[in-house]
C-alpha cells in the first residue's frame, strides 16, 4: 500500500532551460506542460516536459547556475558506462513500450542530426544511447516483461557488495508495511540519517512544525495563469 509505482519527475539544473526545452520538445517529441517560477525557490524557474500523463521531464533553473563549472567525472559522467560522484545522475533512460517504437525514436532522433547508437541488447532490455545539452547521457529503452531477479542478480556482485543472504531475501521481497493512514510521528532528526542541506533554522522548522502547517505554510496550489 502506498508503493511508488513510477517516476512522477526526475528533475534537471540547466542554465539554459530554452535550450533543454527545444532539445527535448524537437528530439525527443516530449510536450511543454509547465514553466513557471519555482514554488519556495527565489529567482528560480521550473518546467516539466510530458513523457506521459504522470511522469516527466523536469529542469531547474537558478541565476547561480551558470556560473557553477560542470566537470566530468564529477558532476557529470562522460558517457553511460563513465563514472561521476556519488549522488549525481550517471544517466537517464526513457521507456517506450516495443522494438518498433525504439526505431522509431532512433529514427526521429538522428533526423534531428543527433548521433545515436544501438539498439543493444542487455537481456532485460533493448537501449540506444545518444547525448543531451549540458553533457546529459541519455538512453531510451523498451523491455519484453518485467526483470526476472533470479536471473539477474549475480551471486558474485551480491557476494562483492557484501549482502548477506538474510538482507538479499529482504530486499527482493520487503516486508509488507501497513499504514496508519499518516498517523506515524516525525521522528527526531538523527545525524545518522540522510538529510537535505538546508539552512539549519529552516530544516529544523520543516522537521519540528506539525505537519498541517507545515502544508499550510509551504503549499501553493494555484497554477499561474487562470483558465476558467
Amino acid at each position: 500500500m502506498g508503493l511508488p509505482n513510477g517516476i512522477h519527475h526526475l528533475a534537471l539544473m540547466t542554465s539554459d532551460i530554452k535550450g533543454q526545452i527545444e532539445f527535448c520538445t524537437d528530439v525527443l517529441g516530449a510536450e511543454l506542460k509547465a514553466l513557471y517560477w519555482m514554488h519556495g525557490v527565489e529567482g528560480a524557474w521550473h518546467g516539466f516536459l510530458k513523457l506521459n500523463d504522470l511522469s516527466y521531464l523536469a529542469f531547474v533553473q537558478t541565476p547561480e547556475v551558470a556560473a557553477i563549472e560542470a566537470i566530468v567525472g564529477v558532476s557529470h559522467a562522460a558517457n553511460p558506462g563513465a563514472p561521476s560522484a556519488a549522488g549525481t545522475m550517471q544517466h537517464v533512460a526513457f521507456n517506450v513500450d516495443s522494438m518498433d517504437q525504439l526505431l522509431a525514436m532512433r529514427d526521429r532522433i538522428r533526423s534531428r542530426g543527433i548521433n545515436i547508437y544501438g539498439p543493444l541488447n542487455h537481456g532485460m532490455c533493448h537501449s540506444i544511447y545518444f547525448a543531451g545539452p549540458e553533457g546529459l547521457n541519455l538512453e531510451v529503452s523498451y523491455s519484453d516483461v518485467g526483470i526476472d531477479e533470479r536471473a539477474w542478480i549475480d551471486p558474485e556482485v551480491v557476494a562483492l557488495a557484501g549482502i548477506s543472504a538474510d538482507e538479499l531475501q529482504r530486499y527482493t521481497a520487503p516486508p509488507e508495511f501497513v499504514s496508519q493512514g499518516g498517523a506515524v510521528a516525525q521522528p527526531p532528526i538523527d545525524p545518522s540519517k540522510p538529510h537535505a542541506k538546508f539552512p539549519e533554522p529552516v530544516y529544523n522548522f520543516l522537521m519540528t512544525t506539525p505537519d498541517d502547517v507545515v502544508t499550510k505554510t509551504l503549499s501553493v496550489s494555484e497554477p499561474p495563469v487562470s483558465v476558467s
